[in-house]
């Protein structure tokens, strides 16, 4: 590992900044606060036409470093929508169905029944589990699940249609891309609470000076960058189609989901009463946080593979 250099190279800078500048123009916060009652179709259609759905398949081209490029400039925006289910679905997709998603026309369902994320929105269903991966239809109707992270969950059964092939190593792009994200909205909480305590002052003095609130931030930071790193670590070993990229993209998923989840905890420490309110700058960010931190491929997963890799 040494001398591995994590930076992106032209080319990918260029998809990790055009990413960027869509979310500024088009996924300001307002649009994420709407998004949890109504999704953003044509926000998702953007996002697809811009080629971020294809990437790390054969239409799109590119690869995992890519993914991450991509997710590390969505995840600052606190961008909607089932985007690490939909990078895993384009892996095991058979290309007609994979097209739509691709285009952004269909919404991808991933993970265990009886209760899946963007069920109710969803027009492709992979069930996920420990076991495989299958192609699967809904039997009888959503039932629609209100979340607290604003997403559209639901209660389905579902009936499996075809087994899907090549399923460690599309959890493992789902796993590094989630941990980009989670890393990057864990890091945007961070900078959002620092600017806060650069402003407010507490007794004639900013609360930055106080080291009960610098302190935890630096930490926060400090294991939001190492998440960060460890996910870019997996990726160019995923693309590197090396054995161990499936325990270095666990690795990262779960790094990245504490970091994420403890950079929120001090946020809303740092906003004080500003940081529980449903309005507040906090709140938008870390209930997306939390919601994605279980999402399917779950942290379970992760954490029996890398049990298993240590033989324990």
């Amino acid at each position: 590992m040494s001398g591995l250099d994590l930076s992106f190279d032209d080319a990918q800078q260029a998809i990790a900044d055009a990413v960027a500048h869509f979310c500024r123009d088009r996924c300001h916060d307002d649009v994420v606060r709407a998004a949890a009652t109504r999704f953003p179709q044509d926000l998702w259609r953007g996002l697809a036409e811009l080629g971020v759905l294809a990437l790390a398949t054969p239409e799109g081209g590119g690869g995992a470093v890519e993914v991450v490029a991509a997710m590390e400039s969505l995840g600052r925006a606190v961008f909607p929508g089932p985007l690490a289910a939909t990078f895993v679905a384009t892996q095991l997709l058979p290309e007609a169905e994979r097209a739509r998603v691709l285009s952004g026309a269909a919404l991808v369902a991933l993970g265990a029944p009886p209760l899946l994320p963007w069920a109710p929105l969803a027009r492709v269903f992979v069930e996920l589990c420990e076991e495989g991966a299958w192609r699967a239809e809904p039997v009888g109707p959503v039932e629609a699940v209100e979340t607290l992270g604003g997403e559209s969950w639901g209660r389905v059964r579902l009936r499996r249609l075809e087994a899907l092939a090549e399923v460690g190593r599309a959890r493992s792009l789902g796993d590094l891309a989630l941990a980009a994200w989670l890393a990057a909205a864990g890091r945007r909480l961070v900078e959002d609470a620092a600017e806060h305590a650069r402003t407010r002052r507490q007794f004639g003095r900013p609360l930055a000076s106080f080291q009960a609130v610098s302190h935890p931030l630096a930490d926060a930071a400090i294991d939001l960058d190492a998440a960060a790193t460890l996910a870019r670590i997996a990726a160019w070993h995923w693309d590197a189609t090396e054995g161990r990229a499936a325990a270095r993209a666990a690795s990262a998923r779960l790094a990245a989901a504490e970091a994420s989840l403890r950079a929120a905890r001090v946020a809303h420490q740092v906003f004080g009463a500003l940081g529980v309110t449903i309005d507040g700058p906090a709140f938008l960010v870390s209930r997306r946080i939390r919601q994605l931190v279980a999402h399917a491929p779950g942290p379970e997963l992760g954490r029996a593979a890398l049990l298993a890799r240590l033989g324990l």
